[in-house]
């Protein structure tokens, strides 16, 4: 099992962080259905919107499934040396720097995966972290800036030099965002060019896919994103996999009661004003290939409160009344 610092995974199946997606309820959830590490959110280095409401709710680590990973991002090493010292204090067991994210509105500011074109100031952020806490560094990529340039193996270089502790790398450049397909042929140089752990990222989803990506790049591990929207059991099914035991579907009836749980910690945790908005989007995931629910989305988007979001699904998806199902 891939080793992170002082903490051996219980699987090689990491859960990407997702920025207003993998916050604390759902990586529970994700942990609790098999994944063997979950990583948080993005959180800013910029020390001035550590008050703010968003800050604070990704900050949340005391609760924490462990080893608590935390992400942070942002361009200047004094700053990210600062704030991942701040996590460390707030109880992070890693910290993990985000390189990889495409949004405009992060690589506007030189962070993200905007910083892969200045080598330099890559390794400069990684050693200003790596010197300022005693807890392990990781560091998510992509293979470079564009198709032309991909330098992902000089960042890798760099990175294992810094002192990261292990690297995941998604299989796109800045500039392809996520169009096209993911390609693993970089992920494998990276692999045969350094000795700490990698997790190969992007497009997998299934555990088909998991089991030839690894064998394609000899990864250490892989990390799934965006296909364990609505799917949080899909993690523990790829290490269950991954490890020659049978893969299990849940029923449609487990689905809609993981889906309730799913939305009760929600609204416990984001509160009953801000809880019903964010379980919009999860829902949404969960329920895609949902014909009923596509007929009736607009309709559930417009309810404020979440005894009428619960009582709206299960009308819908004609189940148990949500106290049986959650039980």
């Amino acid at each position: 099992m891939p080793q992170i610092g002082p903490y051996k995974l219980r699987n090689p199946v990491a859960l990407a962080p997702m920025a207003g997606v993998t916050d604390l309820p759902f990586r529970r959830l994700c942990a609790e259905m098999g994944a063997g590490l979950v990583v948080s959110e993005m959180i800013s280095s910029d020390p001035s919107l550590r008050g703010s409401r968003k800050s604070e709710q990704r900050s949340v680590h005391d609760s924490e499934v462990e080893p608590r990973s935390i992400q942070i991002a942002g361009n200047e090493p004094a700053r990210m040396a600062e704030a991942a010292r701040y996590n460390a204090e707030q109880g992070a067991q890693i910290i993990d720097i985000n390189m990889g994210c495409p949004a405009k509105k992060v690589c506007r500011k030189a962070a993200g995966s905007a910083l892969l074109a200045d080598p330099w100031l890559v390794g400069d952020i990684l050693r200003a972290v790596v010197g300022a806490v005693d807890v392990p560094v990781t560091l998510k990529i992509r293979t470079g800036s564009a198709p032309d340039a991909r330098n992902g193996i000089d960042i890798a270089r760099i990175a294992e030099d810094s002192g990261i502790a292990a690297l995941a790398v998604h299989g796109r450049t800045r500039a392809c965002k996520f169009n096209g397909a993911a390609e693993y042929d970089t992920i494998a140089e990276i692999v045969a060019a350094t000795s700490i752990p990698v997790f190969a990222n992007g497009d997998i989803d299934s555990p088909a896919k998991a089991a030839r990506v690894l064998a394609h790049t000899g990864a250490a591990g892989i990390m799934i994103g965006r296909a364990a929207q609505g799917r949080p059991w899909l993690c523990g099914q790829v290490a269950d996999h991954l490890a020659g035991r049978p893969v299990v579907e849940p029923t449609a009836e487990q689905q809609h009661a993981i889906l309730h749980r799913h939305l009760l910690a929600l609204y416990a945790f984001y509160g009953e004003v801000m809880g019903p908005r964010i379980a919009r989007k999860h829902v949404g995931w969960y329920l895609q290939d949902h014909a009923a629910f596509g007929d009736h989305r607009s309709q559930f988007n417009q309810l404020e409160l979440p005894a009428a979001q619960l009582e709206f699904l299960n009308s819908l998806l004609q189940t148990a009344p949500y106290k049986e199902l959650a039980a």
